[in-house]
């Protein structure tokens, strides 16, 4: 199917961002040919208590320093949406980006949860999933409620890397070596993690406005 360009999104608080998250999106780019991945750096998640969110713009500074000289484009879109869903998040980027396709990346340790989310059926049928390996998650992500629900539109990757289906619900599983790295490590080995981040506000790669301090809506 011809279309425009296939673009992963990978949400989360990247509370920092790190090495794990790079690789995985690289991985991701390679096995399904996607042409970049736009990481979502989220104003705050509801299921995290909120003062152990680093300010925003720290932790989009962190992720451009993981992003240089890679297809990842660093963005806060949502505080622009002021989306506090997931499923609000995604609807409202198709909207504005409609020559694009879009792809949603998850850790399987967000798979486990994924049934606690709001419309996570919606969100299924807005965009495919690709569902990444984490280590010590597998198991109770593939027992998962959403899991039981998704597992019907599995494909495999070839079929999107080829570019022949890209409809939704579809669900691509992606396994390859576990990565270890995770934000709440770097937080228990550096608390002040996010003194090393400060600095004039940066600029969204996406939207291409400037990113202050300030929190704003939650996402999941």
């Amino acid at each position: 199917m011809a279309g425009g360009p296939l673009t992963g999104l990978l949400g989360g608080s990247f509370n920092p961002a790190h090495g794990g998250h790079r690789r995985i999106s690289l991985f991701a780019i390679d096995a399904l040919g996607l042409d970049d991945v736009w990481w979502l750096v989220s104003p705050g998640n509801p299921l995290k208590p909120r003062k152990d969110i680093g300010p925003l713009a720290a932790r989009v500074r962190s992720a451009r320093a993981q992003a240089r000289r890679a297809p990842i484009r660093v963005t806060a879109i949502e505080r622009e949406f002021g989306t506090r869903f997931t499923v609000d998040t995604l609807r409202a980027l198709k909207r504005r980006y409609p020559k694009r396709r879009f792809l949603w990346l998850m850790g399987s340790d967000n798979l486990a949860q994924f049934h606690r989310w709001k419309d996570w059926r919606a969100i299924a049928r807005t965009m495919p999933i690709a569902v990444i390996a984490r280590p010590g998650y597998d198991a109770e992500a593939f027992a998962s409620p959403a899991m039981a629900w998704l597992r019907r539109y599995r494909l495999p990757a070839a079929g999107l890397k080829n570019r022949m289906e890209w409809s939704a619900p579809a669900l691509i599983v992606l396994r390859f070596d576990p990565d270890p790295r995770s934000a709440t490590r770097l937080r228990q080995s550096d608390p002040d993690w996010a003194k090393r981040f400060s600095g004039p506000a940066p600029r969204d790669a996406v939207t291409h406005s400037l990113i202050s301090d300030s929190s704003g809506p939650a996402a999941t």
